[in-house]
């Protein structure tokens, strides 16, 4: 009875073990795909930034030879307002799409 008692425990260690390893794995894993998620969104955010940064010199460049066009600059001056004040990603698409 004592070598079939102990017997019995090494197998559940054994099998909590394994259980642990795969939790530490996975868990791993996710750790690894969200640090990606975030990389890849602070790319997003730096190219959108970037891309933000850029219309004001095509608004000067734009107004010299259009003064008539007040209102689309008006437009883009909003537009790039909301993409530069956008929280979420949600919102971020939207106003990107805006733009």
């Amino acid at each position: 009875m004592g070598k079939a008692f102990v017997a019995v425990i090494v197998v559940l260690v054994l099998i909590a073990l394994i259980f642990f390893g795969q939790y530490v794995g996975v868990r791993n894993t996710l750790v690894t795909k969200n640090e990606a998620v975030k990389a890849a969104w602070s790319q997003v955010d730096i190219v959108l930034q970037r891309r933000a940064d850029l219309i004001p010199n095509l608004v000067e460049t734009v107004r010299g030879y259009a003064k008539q066009e007040q209102t689309v600059f008006g437009d883009i001056a909003k537009a790039r307002s909301a993409l530069l004040s956008a929280g979420t990603p949600q919102q971020k698409i939207a106003a990107n799409g805006q733009l």
